[in-house]
């Protein structure tokens, strides 16, 4: 019985399953590497700037592994950005979870969202797809993402606190990402700090919910109104 228990370690460690799911551990272990090595690399110096060789440098890896995962520098490139913006979007949903009204959560998202140069990164990506469509599914797949997660998160805000919201959970999220997007691609050309782009988001959102105090008072003046006007009838 002994024998058997200590060979049972060899025979699994024989098992092709295994040694497929030890390939691709290990796969996605490379590919995870060499997308931080890269994300940096690519924000600092651009796409043209960075060579395949640097970020195998930077990665401890050779250059054929990153054709090997990516195919080219575009596809990696854009990968990178993909990944950073969900990251970023991630971010934001934790910075707002302490918000307890409609104003400190937008206020929270927005401070979050232009702290970072992941947006105009990103905007880099849309960019190149323009001319590389073979990379278009993987910028399409992200924005979706960023749009159900962003949803979600705010509908989950709303329900928690009561709040009414002046749109749909998803057309919140779809109009928040394109004012960022828009606001900040702007505000980078026009040299304006993250204070400037953050200001600048929150006068283009507006109003996104009102929470129950605020509720309770438009009830109160909807009432007062309804009862004005009753008596000027009589």
């Amino acid at each position: 019985m002994a024998k058997t228990s200590a060979d049972a370690p060899l025979e699994a460690a024989g098992d092709p399953k295994h040694a497929v799911r030890a390939t691709r551990s290990a796969g996605r272990k490379m590919r995870s590497l060499l997308l931080d090595a890269a994300s940096p690399l690519f924000r600092e110096r651009g796409l043209s700037g960075t060579a395949i060789t640097d970020i195998a440098a930077a990665a401890d890896a050779f250059p054929s592994q990153i054709t090997y995962y990516f195919r080219t520098k575009e596809a990696l490139f854009v990968e990178c950005a993909c990944r950073d913006l969900l990251y970023l979007a991630r971010a934001t949903e934790q910075a707002a979870l302490k918000a307890r009204t409609p104003r400190d959560y937008t206020h929270a998202l927005a401070e979050t969202v232009t702290a970072s140069d992941s947006v105009a990164f990103f905007a880099e990506a849309l960019a190149l797809t323009r001319r590389r469509q073979d990379l278009a599914p993987l910028v399409e797949r992200t924005i979706e993402r960023l749009h159900s997660e962003g949803a979600r998160a705010y509908a989950g805000q709303v329900e928690r606190h009561g709040w009414r919201s002046l749109r749909a959970p998803d057309e919140s999220s779809r109009r928040f990402w394109a004012v960022a997007i828009g606001v900040i691609l702007e505000g980078y050309a026009m040299g304006r700090s993250p204070e400037e782009l953050c200001a600048e988001m929150l006068r283009v959102l507006g109003e996104q919910a009102k929470s129950t105090e605020d509720t309770g008072r438009l009830r109160l003046v909807e009432e007062r109104d309804a009862s004005s006007n009753s008596n000027g009838e009589d």
